[in-house]
């Protein structure tokens, strides 16, 4: 009997081990450009709850944003490194989230009835407060980039890290908004308070590698914003899309690091 219970034991943690690394990839395949020649199936319960992957995800393109600034800053003068980093994140990310963002400003901004919000958002067409919103945040970033100085590494690193976060929080917290399925639905259904804490375990593991009061500050800051934003929208819509989720994604990242620099003022 003893040995058939550690059979069975050895069993599970292979078996969820596996599934783990196979929502990895998966959430690796669709929040990144980043080529996994692998085709794997999966169903709604592997988008949701892999979302927590998300996470480790980000501070993979943070690590390459940092490296990337690194060999830019060698040959080339600070605002186009600044400039060249966003064109590296665009890249890395296929402009996913910030599609989000500009298709939320557009439906929310419009000021209409919800369902008006929704299907403008759904639209293709990019309309006018989608551009002011994308203009808004990458001259944002462009300026952050370009004044970080010393801790602009770091900063690159942890960015990500936190505007994903924004996503598992918003995602964890929130119903979906819409009535027919859609890329969020799966992500709202199956992302719940385990893959919170799952996140944010990691999330403060990876802010404690760094051993710095003005970015644990800032990462707390974040994860508070993006519950805000979360909510705020959550009422707007009657519920959260995965446009939205990569709008939180998009926002949360970039209120890190403002609030990075006000602490950073401060004297943290």
């Amino acid at each position: 009997m003893k040995r058939t219970g550690k059979s069975i034991t050895k069993s599970n943690i292979v078996e969820n081990f596996n599934k783990n690394i196979k929502r990895f990839i998966i959430m690796l395949q669709f929040l990144t450009t980043i080529p996994i020649p692998v085709r794997i199936d999966a169903d709604e319960r592997d988008l949701g709850e892999g979302l927590v992957f998300a996470v480790p995800i980000g501070l993979l393109i943070g690590e390459i944003l940092a490296v990337s600034q690194k060999v830019f800053a060698l040959f080339l003068p600070p605002l186009v490194t600044a400039i060249l980093l966003n064109i590296v994140y665009i890249r890395l990310t296929g402009g996913l989230h910030l599609d989000g963002l500009g298709d939320t400003f557009d439906g929310v901004l419009s000021y209409r009835s919800r369902e008006r919000m929704l299907e403008i958002m759904r639209d293709s067409r990019v309309g006018s407060n989608a551009v002011l919103a994308l203009m808004c945040i990458l001259s944002l970033n462009t300026a952050l980039y370009y004044e970080a100085g010393d801790f602009i590494a770091k900063m690159l690193v942890l960015m990500p890290v936190a505007g994903r976060m924004g996503m598992v929080i918003g995602a964890g917290i929130s119903s979906y908004a819409r009535s027919e399925g859609g890329l969020g639905k799966a992500s709202m259904d199956f992302c719940n308070n385990k893959e919170i804490i799952v996140g944010l375990t990691m999330y403060i593991i990876i802010f404690a590698c760094f051993r710095n009061l003005q970015f644990a500050a800032a990462g707390l800051a974040a994860c508070i914003f993006s519950i805000a934003a979360a909510k705020f929208f959550g009422k707007k819509l009657d519920g959260l899309t995965g446009d939205v989720l990569g709008a939180l994604c998009e926002m949360t990242q970039t209120c890190f690091m403002l609030t990075a620099f006000a602490f950073r003022s401060l004297g943290f």
